[in-house]
């Protein structure tokens, strides 16, 4: 008797980072989730086949990220843990304490990845915040050290003052917003990108007809259409959900095969840079 779809372990396929480690291409994400419902979110992921986990300082909802993870009864050495410095915990020594604190609600002696959530350029800070946590990681608190929402000049800035690139980059990305000249970037120097919003909710992607032509043909969901063509590129994604089905779905993208003529129909809904959140002047705390 063969095992249920519903059942099955998910199989997500991975990337390496500039270390040669392996970091899965679909993640699991938690903005907007909280308290019980963000920890049943975070149990059925994990539980499910999901290996990466982001949440941020900034979220809210660290303490039921780590308790999600615990209840799932997957040991923790299997999963990837993410979290991110708020803009108003940068800074050197505000930073240490921003990340210990971080530990403290997750409920953990380390975090395997560590970002910048934001640039915050009005603040002057991002560098001697980039520059903690390089010795975060030196420590061992943090195992990877990496950035969000950074600019080609800006990643440029920290690697001048430090002759260390972030290990990854994390920036609005999806079928509507590319980002081509951006994860180019990344990979001339050894940047993995990590795309949030890639269904592309705030751009309206779904509603294109372009998306639902090529998910109607493939039958399957749109979402499975913008994540498949995201992890082609080797970017790594972080959709999210509290449904248990549609987590299953999300990270379920074997059968999704896109053709040289879906990518072409795909590139049309580029809305261009002018859509983007400006790290130069957006700022958040």
């Amino acid at each position: 008797m063969s095992t249920p779809a519903s059942v099955r372990p998910l199989s997500i396929p991975t990337t390496t980072l500039r270390d040669g480690s392996t970091i899965p291409l679909i993640g699991f994400g938690t903005s907007g989730m909280k308290g019980t419902a963000a920890v049943d979110a975070v149990a059925s992921a994990v539980g499910s086949g999901y290996r990466l986990l982001d949440t941020a300082a900034q979220y809210g909802n660290e303490a039921a990220v780590g308790q999600g993870v615990r209840d799932s009864g997957v040991p923790r050495a299997d999963v990837l843990v993410t979290t991110k410095v708020a803009g108003g915990d940068q800074g050197r020594e505000a930073a240490r304490r921003g990340v210990e604190e971080s530990l403290r609600r997750l409920g953990l002696d380390r975090v395997d990845i560590v970002l910048i959530h934001w640039p915050n350029p009005s603040r002057g800070l991002f560098v001697e915040t980039w520059e903690m946590l390089l010795e975060l990681r030196a420590e061992g608190l943090i195992s990877h050290a990496g950035v969000s929402n950074f600019r080609p000049e800006q990643l440029t800035a920290l690697h001048d003052a430090t002759g260390e690139w972030p290990e990854l980059n994390q920036i609005q990305l999806s079928p509507a917003l590319p980002r081509l000249r951006e994860v180019s970037f990344h990979e001339e120097h050894g940047i993995a990108t990590e795309a949030w919003g890639p269904l592309g909710g705030r751009e309206g992607l779904f509603s294109q007809f372009a998306l639902q032509r090529i998910a109607a043909r493939l039958d399957v969901d749109p979402a499975q259409v913008s994540l498949r063509w995201a992890v082609d590129r080797g970017i790594i994604v972080i959709p999210k959900s509290t449904d248990p089905d549609r987590q299953r779905r999300n990270a379920s993208l074997e059968s999704v095969v896109l053709t040289d003529g879906d990518r072409a129909l795909l590139a049309t809904l580029d809305l261009g840079e002018d859509r983007v959140w400006d790290s130069r002047v957006h700022e958040e705390w």
